[in-house]
């Protein structure tokens, strides 16, 4: 089943207020994607791809396939037609610590890729890995159940039981944020935490303007 993002939510909002921001190199093949669901983690060596194919046979819709690939670069783990069947299966997004190919294919796709890098050069297929167990990827653990959010800033990751709190307090941030938005057109530049925060910080501001 596919989840619905709370109106509001973004991945920018999360990570301010304690969710685990996956690496920055980690992006949207495409801009305008967003992936909201919870993990099915999958670990595979470096450039090879024989757990995903396992991944794939048991994924439920809704689900976002999360791929610690050992951020290996030179041998994609996934393409167009893996990507087909993962659509086909209802994953919600694919995030993949490692490289991709059919690159062209994939952005006309509907299934939101993120990943590491690209490359031509398909993967083996000699085993090894893990499906549903916990992963590293992008730097931050991630576990199968954990949920996982992503849009054109990058991917974050949070726990079930973390869950209700981080989304409340990232809502609250921004409300906060569209109102300093509302301030700033009514012509209020200066926000009102600055002179505290000047006063209590070591920057050299130089002679008076």
């Amino acid at each position: 089943m596919r989840e619905t993002l709370p109106q509001g939510l973004c991945s920018t909002l999360l990570a301010d207020v304690g969710a685990r921001a996956l690496g920055a190199g980690i992006r949207p093949l495409q801009a305008g994607w967003i992936v909201y669901g919870r993990a099915l983690t999958v670990s595979v060596p470096a450039g090879d791809n024989l757990a995903i194919h396992a991944a794939l046979a048991q994924v439920r819709p809704g689900e976002v396939l999360v791929v610690d690939a050992q951020g290996y670069r030179n041998r994609a783990v996934m393409g167009g037609i893996m990507c087909a069947q993962a659509a086909a299966a209802g994953v919600a997004g694919v995030i993949v610590d490692g490289a991709m190919r059919d690159v062209a294919e994939l952005r006309a796709g509907s299934l939101p890729v993120y990943a590491l890098d690209i490359s031509p050069a398909g993967p083996t297929k000699a085993g090894g890995g893990s499906v549903g167990l916990p992963v590293r990827c992008g730097g931050v653990a991630v576990h199968t159940g954990d949920w996982i959010m992503a849009d054109d800033d990058g991917v974050v990751a949070y726990g079930d039981a973390e869950a209700q709190a981080l989304i409340a307090k990232a809502l609250a941030k921004g409300n906060a944020e569209a109102a300093r938005m509302q301030a700033i057109a009514r012509g209020e530049l200066r926000p009102a935490w600055l002179d505290d925060a000047l006063a209590r910080a070591t920057i050299d501001m130089g002679p008076p303007r």
